[in-house]
């Protein structure tokens, strides 16, 4: 999620913490049983003072050895949003109350795998950038210093080593997902099995992939959805396709501005409180995350200096990778889910990065398996007996529309998600790797 906050570029010498759970008062905002298993910073480069900053939690109740147990990792979008708005607003295993206190998350996406929360890119969150020109501007160098991050926390402890890998995300981690499992399918090629990133899957949530195919999605779905009538969606369409144009020139950072002109748009015609969700008569309250971590003694609980200005997102990164968020990053995906699993998933509200914009750059994936997954059958998918949304699948691909959610979805439907993403990395119930036993004898034109 993009937000309006200044940057403070901060440097600091960098260890790994990994402190022993202490003692605290009742009224201590982070108490010691919330802290992370692991936590502190990794380096990107042996050379520079720049360093990820990371959250490990470990499972609380797998049923495998830790040395097996599934690890996830979390990517925040932005571009330059923290990941710790994952952790302590979505689906970590505690959650920023009204108070600015911690409650326990019941619906934590760590109930029986590892979570590794990453504050990527570097300038992010809490996350150190010794230079700006240190800081990413493309999906190539994301992938690089996640790669490193990756690799130095996987060290740390020998049973990590090998734990099966499941790169999760949201919302512009639509891109840095794709990207840094690509990244790390190519480095594989070039690794001894020893050395290789178990890389097991890539998730996606309400992301942006191909902007390209996804930006002329916006006039269709709010005419469908009665939230403008077709004079406006005129009006939509010829600000869309402005934005097409400068893609297809390759004036990425002008068509950056367009997109954001074409929401703006959007957002003045329907008036909503957000297009992230349309249903909410308030935004999101991610503030809170940012208000929380700058309590000083929550700082000094998470070893980082109390003098650090945490924001929940940087326009300073933001500004940096301004040029790189029109370009696709769709080949990718192509390339993952002919060599490990992927999941999209979406919130039925989310008018930005939803069910509509993610169906649209799906059917024109070059991927033999396609027209298969296209025809297969939409699930009806239950949690505890309800409708909780709509699964469907073809083998190494699974989409999932989950009913009652916007943009940040595992806030909105904390338990549903929290099944979705149990149920499809241990591939159970409308999870397998489905194939021939779903799909319609009616096809479905792919052009």
């Amino acid at each position: 999620m993009a937000s309006t906050v200044s940057f403070t570029l901060f440097f600091l010498c960098f260890s790994f913490f990994h402190f022993p759970l202490f003692s605290s008062h009742s009224t201590h905002p982070f108490p010691s049983e919330a802290l992370p298993s692991r936590y502190g910073y990794l380096p990107i480069n042996p050379n520079s003072a720049s360093a990820i900053f990371y959250a490990f939690y470990e499972a609380h109740n797998s049923s495998l050895p830790l040395s097996q147990t599934p690890l996830l990792i979390w990517l925040q979008g932005g571009p330059g949003c923290s990941s710790m708005l994952g952790n302590f607003y979505e689906l970590g295993p505690w959650l920023v109350t009204q108070s600015l206190t911690l409650q326990r998350n019941p619906a934590s996406w760590n109930r029986i795998f590892g979570l590794l929360f990453l504050d990527s890119p570097i300038g992010s969150g809490f996350s150190v950038a010794s230079t700006l020109e240190e800081i990413p501007k493309d999906q190539n160098a994301v992938s690089k210093h996640l790669f490193a991050a990756i690799t130095n926390f996987l060290q740390l402890d020998p049973l990590f080593r090998h734990r099966p890998i499941y790169i999760t995300g949201e919302s512009y981690a639509g891109k840095y997902v794709p990207a840094i499992g690509y990244y790390i399918l190519k480095k594989n090629e070039k690794l001894e099995a020893s050395e290789r990133v178990n890389l097991a899957g890539v998730a996606i949530g309400d992301g942006l992939t191909d902007p390209e195919t996804q930006v002329l999605s916006h006039a269709v779905n709010a005419y469908y959805a009665g939230l403008i009538n077709e004079r406006q969606k005129n009006e939509l369409e010829k600000a869309q396709l402005e934005a097409v144009g400068l893609i297809q020139t390759r004036n990425w950072s002008e068509a950056t501005d367009a997109r954001s002109k074409v929401l703006r748009i959007l957002q003045n015609m329907t008036g909503l409180a957000t297009l992230y969700d349309y249903t909410r008569k308030t935004p999101y309250e991610d503030d809170l995350v940012e208000r929380f971590l700058n309590i000083a003694e929550v700082k000094k609980a998470l070893g980082v200096n109390e003098s650090f200005v945490y924001e929940i997102c940087s326009d300073v990164v933001g500004k940096i990778l301004h040029g790189d968020v029109m370009k696709s990053v769709k080949h990718m995906v192509e390339y993952l889910v002919g060599r490990s699993r992927v999941l999209l998933y979406q919130g039925e509200y989310d008018l930005r990065d939803g069910v509509v914009q993610t169906e649209v750059w799906v059917k024109t994936m070059k991927w033999e398996g396609i027209e298969e997954f296209l025809n297969a059958e939409r699930k009806l998918w239950k949690v505890n007996g309800e409708l909780a949304g709509y699964v469907q699948n073809w083998k190494s691909l699974t989409n999932v529309v989950v009913l009652g959610a916007g943009h940040l979805l595992p806030t909105d439907q904390p338990l549903n998600s929290q099944a979705m993403i149990e149920d499809w990395v241990l591939q159970k119930g409308f999870f397998e790797n489905f194939c021939e036993t779903n799909v319609s004898t009616k096809p479905i034109l792919v052009e």
